[in-house]
């Protein structure tokens, strides 16, 4: 009579036990993904300002005197740490940045810029949000997908054409032919020629926002604001806009600080000591450096200063972000 044997359990690799073990109760590995993702994204995102604060709190004199990594000796055995330590504690840097050059007034025209572009972008989202939201006519998917093709063109793409432009030294022409239209105004070394980009870089995301929330208004809000004698015009502003707070806010905070970090054209449409004057706070950065020496403590010291009015915005507005964009992606 023929038997069969049953191996045992034991025999199972740990694999194959980890694999049974996950079919059987799934949420573990759900929790293991999601402290694994957790981990990754802290590192990557707080080891860049871990770094600035040791470069910061290091005295100058002793940047480049050796390596960051220091050896450790350990139950007699010698190693090197794996995070970068200060050599020394100098924190005066932090001092230092507002004395050698008036950086309150770099940060001062970073927030003038991200704040006049925001309005800028709000106000155009805001009536291009309202056609593409609750009106209907031909051609508006082929029209909105046109806009937000734009947010996917490198901002490199925009730098040759955006800079003669911008110098006022030829005149525009029809394109793929010769016939001038007009002569632009110079506006490099302007503030115009960082706002106009910004305006235009950052606007496809907040009418693809707008455009959302505003078509989740029932109509007959709009209606009666319309029976009372208020146009188009007044029920967006008076109606269709109040109504859309948490979108209107996400809007404005992602547009505000994506314009007050921006790097690419800031370093770029400032090119003579001019626009010192007016420069953000990218300009204030690299004012620490000159052509034979580089500050770096101080440079690291102006980023994590820079930084901290977008760390505020950022935990002040946290909720009404994730709800702005949360809320509108569904539609009841």
């Amino acid at each position: 009579m023929a038997t069969t044997t049953q191996e045992p359990e034991d025999s199972d690799g740990p694999l194959a036990r980890w694999t049974q073990g996950a079919i059987q109760n799934p949420e573990r590995v759900y929790r293991a993904l999601f402290y694994a993702a957790m981990v990754f994204f802290l590192v990557t995102t707080l080891f860049p300002f871990y770094w600035l604060a040791v470069l910061a709190v290091t005295p100058e004199g002793n940047l480049l005197a050796g390596s960051f990594l220091p050896t450790v000796n350990l139950f007699g055995v010698s190693g090197t740490f794996p995070l970068p330590v200060p050599k020394g504690f100098n924190p005066a840097a932090f001092v230092t940045v507002f004395e050698q050059v008036p950086f309150h007034l770099y940060m001062l025209n970073s927030f003038a810029l991200a704040v006049t572009t925001t309005v800028i972008v709000l106000f155009v989202a805001s009536l291009a949000g309202y056609v593409f939201g609750r009106l209907r006519f031909p051609g508006r998917a082929l029209l909105m997908l046109g806009i937000l093709a734009i947010s996917y063109f490198p901002p490199a793409a925009f730098v040759i054409p955006l800079f003669q432009a911008f110098a006022g030294n030829e005149a525009i022409t029809i394109p793929f032919t010769s016939i001038p239209l007009f002569t632009p105004p110079r506006l490099l070394n302007t503030p115009g020629s960082m706002v106009l980009p910004f305006s235009a870089l950052f606007m496809p995301l907040s009418i693809f926002i707008l455009t959302t929330f505003y078509g989740q208004i029932p109509d007959g809000l709009e209606d009666a604001a319309r029976v009372e004698g208020t146009t188009r015009l007044g029920a967006l502003f008076r109606v269709i806009m109040p109504l859309s707070a948490p979108g209107v806010a996400t809007a404005s905070v992602l547009t505000f600080i994506a314009v007050y970090n921006e790097y690419f054209f800031s370093s770029i449409m400032a090119t003579s000591p001019e626009a010192a004057k007016w420069s953000p706070i990218v300009g204030g950065i690299l004012s620490y450096q000159t052509q034979y020496t580089t500050q770096f403590n101080l440079m690291a010291a102006a980023s994590i200063v820079g930084v901290l009015p977008v760390v505020i915005l950022v935990i002040v507005a946290q909720e009404r972000i994730v709800s702005g964009l949360t809320s509108g992606a569904l539609k009841e």
